[in-house]
């Protein structure tokens, strides 16, 4: 498969204190709520946005420092943590990884007398670090308002230069315009795949809309799947994909017969999804659909996405589906981990009982208010599912074999 995330290492973030997540093809987060299993999926969404808009706006979206800081304790910490490990770059390897690492220092400064609240700086590091052609190496560090350049090999070292950068930009946001010579190209790289991650949560009420053909760009899903239907179009172009995600869908579906588009109000610009259903005289616009098959077909126009984005989270993937469905929807994500990568958050013992121990990151929390991710490691998980005479997972798991007792929680 293309390059992709190895692990993910936070400390301080939200109820991050300190985790390190494994992250394979597909990653699959369980735990109950609060377990921080969304916050794993806003580090992600935290290096997104200081792509797009830079650091100091990056916090400031998330009111500040303390807001994004761990949450837990009677104070603030003084620094936060993100450290990132893939093979991303043309030369990078299992053993020599591709290294992004950001770490942001908070200093209290003295509080005037009529000040309310505490006044603070903020600095950052940065480092990232690759492989080059014959053993040679790359790191980039950045620190105050200095970036250097680094090679790397034999284990000696030599100074590349350096130069300027604003004392709080990030080199995710600024480093790419450098020259080819200098590393730009692989730190392009590593921002262009953080800068593609989503978050997939079908929205049904938009997603059930019909699309104007004018105008509009089909080739890529939306992360609500407000453009399901101009999509849909886009894949029923593409025969061999269109026919397996059809044949999907009446597994799943059994009064299903045909996915089909049909004009809104007699005009070729606009066109909406309809269902031919057995027994039925009339063609099912999807607006009249159930929301469990518009969350499906949302989740099949995804899995079935020829030119997906670097990796996809997908929030209680499960909500919504039957139980039957969940089989297919676990077998789909194999698949098309195959092209991409994904992270999905579940607390739903039917689809963990679906899972392989290398795909399953049990997420718990201490009485600190921290997350504990992994709790398990997955030979641990091997280990527990051999002494249980091979039990599903979500079985497992959700009887606190695998985890806390969430028997008499909510799921």
């Amino acid at each position: 498969m293309p390059g992709r995330l190895l692990e993910l290492h936070v400390e301080n973030f939200r109820s991050l204190r300190d985790v390190t997540v494994p992250l394979g093809p597909l990653t699959v987060l369980v735990g109950p709520n609060g377990a921080g299993k969304s916050n794993v999926l806003k580090v992600f969404d935290f290096l997104a946005d200081i792509i797009r808009t830079d650091l100091q706006p990056a916090l400031d979206s998330r009111r500040g420092f303390d807001e994004v800081a761990f949450w837990g304790g009677s104070r603030p910490p003084t620094s936060m943590r993100i450290h990132l490990k893939a093979t991303w770059t043309s030369n990078a390897s299992l053993n020599a990884p591709d290294e992004y690492n950001l770490v942001i220092r908070r200093r209290s400064l003295p509080s005037n007398r009529d000040s309310r609240g505490t006044r603070y700086t903020l600095s950052r590091e940065e480092s990232f670090a690759f492989k080059r052609k014959q053993g040679r190496g790359r790191r980039i560090t950045i620190a105050g308002e200095e970036a250097r350049v680094v090679d790397e090999r034999a284990g000696q070292t030599q100074d590349s230069g350096s130069f300027g950068i604003r004392r709080l930009s990030s080199g995710l946001s600024t480093l790419p315009r450098l020259g080819p010579a200098d590393g730009g190209d692989e730190v392009t790289r590593v921002a262009d795949r953080l800068s593609s991650f989503r978050v997939f949560d079908v929205d049904v009420a938009a997603a059930s809309q019909p699309t104007r053909l004018r105008g509009t760009d089909f080739d890529t899903l939306s992360p609500h799947a407000e453009n399901l239907a101009g999509f849909l179009i886009h894949l029923s172009g593409r025969e061999e994909i269109w026919d397996d995600l059809v044949t999907d869908a009446r597994t799943v579906l059994p009064q299903l017969e045909n996915i089909e588009f049909e004009e809104v109000g007699g005009s070729m610009d606009q066109l909406t999804v309809v269902l031919r259903e057995r027994g039925l005289r009339r063609l099912t616009p999807l607006a009249d659909a159930s929301y469990g098959t518009v969350r499906l077909l949302g989740l099949l126009a995804l899995l079935y996405d020829p030119n997906p984005p670097a990796f996809t989270c997908i929030e209680e993937i499960d909500h919504g589906l039957h139980p039957q469905a969940l089989e297919l929807v676990v077998q789909r994500l194999r698949e098309a981990a195959e092209r991409t990568q994904f992270i999905v958050a579940t607390h739903s013992p039917a689809l963990v009982n679906r899972l392989r121990p290398e795909e399953f990151v049990v997420c718990d929390r201490d009485d600190d208010g921290a997350s504990i991710i992994p709790a398990l490691t997955v030979d641990e998980v091997k280990a527990i599912v051999e002494e249980s005479g091979e039990q599903p997972l979500g079985e497992l798991w959700f009887s606190g074999v695998l985890g806390g007792d969430l028997t008499g929680g909510e799921l």
